[in-house]
């Protein structure tokens, strides 16, 4: 069994906050929570996350800010934001992705989440697979060749 990707949520609304840890649990992600910018810059410091999902609109420290920081020391990990109240967001951002809160149903952000951590993994590995030549091999020569009852 593959190893739980790790989300870190981060919303200063606490119910918003366990709604969508619940939804990504139940999908299988391993999800650690932060009420809070700074909790989550300290979390992420720690290392062993694959993804920030996180408020736009927060106090002391707006989402777009808390990733310009995390994105200081940890490029490589994808940052999603989310807004209720921001339905359009520049491309100036720091975020990988942006979601308008009320416009977007559940599906779309799994949907999104999936990508970007695939993003992360970067691309699959390619598997050696033989090349067919034109010829079979001798084990294959075997299981083609005519029974004996057939052979004049």
């Amino acid at each position: 069994m593959r190893p739980k990707k790790v989300i870190l949520c981060v919303d200063d609304n606490e119910q918003a906050l366990s709604v969508r840890k619940f939804l990504l649990e139940t999908r299988g992600y391993r999800v650690l929570t932060a009420a809070s910018a700074a909790a989550a810059i300290e979390i992420l410091h720690e290392g062993g996350v694959d993804l920030v999902l996180s408020d736009l609109v927060m106090p002391q420290m707006d989402g777009n800010e808390m990733i310009r920081r995390m994105k200081q020391f940890a490029p490589e990990v994808p940052m999603m934001l989310i807004s209720g109240t921001v339905k359009a967001f520049e491309r100036a951002n720091r975020a990988d992705a942006f979601l308008p809160k009320g416009a977007c149903s559940p599906v779309e952000l799994l949907d999104r989440i999936r990508v970007l951590i695939a993003r992360k993994r970067g691309p699959r590995k390619a598997v050696a697979r033989p090349v067919y030549n034109g010829e079979l091999g001798p084990a294959a020569q075997q299981s083609y060749a005519a029974p004996a009852a057939f052979a004049s």
